[in-house]
């Protein structure tokens, strides 16, 4: 059987690209390097880290290969480890003995609870990374919520009362940034005034200004203990994932109330809300890799459906392309790593 005749085009390539052959410019390594837009560094990552109470404990979070727990010292190993790498800040979490935990949240006023001791040991031994500490209640509440309870409904006004009260607390043990995550009405302001008043007013605040009601938190839940004990959701104080206008209008009111940073959470299926927050906004913005974007491509590349690698690069790079000044990732020592070499 003859082949089909091949039909010559009416017009070559040239006359229908105007000579424009974009192709031009990818044909090697050293012209796709000249014209890259956007480019990856050390400087773009904070890591999280979870901490547990004891001493040279290490417990791996089953949900997240590669993710462990760590007792103060061990993290104060890893701080050390992140400075060497050129890491600039770390943000810390705690999994709080379950003793410790109650309708309130109430060890979060402890000057001497988890999240403290490590900021101290942290500070003492590696003074020169940054600390980002979390207000939020969650940790600390019987009923894994990030507020207080009462009678089956997260009270605002009492929980920014204690989310302030934290705040002022970790930036004493040596917080350089608070990061609250709760999503309280007022938060922002309460937290900078109180942050005034107790004499840290060069302690910043950087605000989960859109924290979604999301799926991909599961395995973040698993890292802190909180996963059991979940009563209910969250979609009372979190954002809707179907929602974008709601979502500028959370960050203006953050800002109003005296935010430096902002926050996009989770990252990349709201990389609309990153490049529009950006747009509107021109402040410093980041987004944060949740627990089950990292373990997606963990789990995939663990299959071998994909180089977990470069879909980890690529993954960083596309919230760089759409605005972000930085990341909160858990790759961030093994991006480090392969970036200085």
């Amino acid at each position: 059987m003859n082949s089909p005749a091949r039909l010559k085009p009416s017009r070559t390539v040239d006359e229908i690209t105007g000579s424009r052959r974009l192709r031009r410019m990818r044909k090697a390594d050293w012209s796709r390097r000249l014209v890259q837009e956007n480019r990856l560094t050390v400087d773009d990552l904070i890591w999280p880290i979870f901490l547990i109470d004891g001493e040279n404990r290490r417990e791996e979070v089953a949900a997240m290969p590669g993710v462990f727990r760590l007792s103060v010292d061990l993290a104060v190993k890893e701080a050390e480890r992140a400075a060497k790498l050129g890491i600039p800040a770390l943000a810390t979490f705690p999994n709080v003995d379950l003793g410790l935990r109650d309708r309130t949240g109430s060890e979060i006023l402890n000057p001497d609870n988890l999240i403290n001791r490590a900021t101290r040991a942290i500070k003492a031994a590696v003074p020169e990374i940054g600390i980002v500490t979390d207000a939020a209640l969650d940790p600390f509440t019987s009923h894994g919520h990030d507020g207080i309870l009462d009678n089956g409904i997260i009270v605002n006004d009492e929980t920014v009362d204690q989310v302030a009260a934290a705040a002022v607390l970790q930036a004493a043990a040596g917080s350089d940034i608070i990061a609250p995550s709760d999503m309280m009405d007022g938060r922002i302001g309460a937290i900078r005034d109180a942050l005034d008043a107790a004499g840290f007013q060069d302690v910043a605040i950087m605000s989960y200004a859109t924290k979604f009601a999301s799926a991909f938190y599961g395995p973040y839940r698993e890292a802190i203990g909180t996963q059991g004990l979940l009563k209910g959701d969250k979609k009372t104080y979190y954002i809707d994932h179907a929602n974008s206008d709601e979502a500028v209008r959370e960050t203006e009111q953050d800002l109003a109330e005296g935010a430096d940073m902002i926050m996009v959470k989770p990252g990349l299926p709201y990389l609309d809300i990153v490049r529009r927050l950006k747009d509107e906004f021109r402040v410093p913005t980041f987004a944060y890799q949740v627990s089950g974007e990292y373990a997606m491509i963990e789990a995939a590349s663990a299959n071998g459906w994909l180089d977990g690698e470069k879909a980890m690069l690529e993954s960083l790079l596309a919230f760089k392309r759409a605005g972000c000044d930085g990341i909160l990732t858990y790759f961030a020592p093994r991006v480090a790593e392969m970036l200085r070499s």
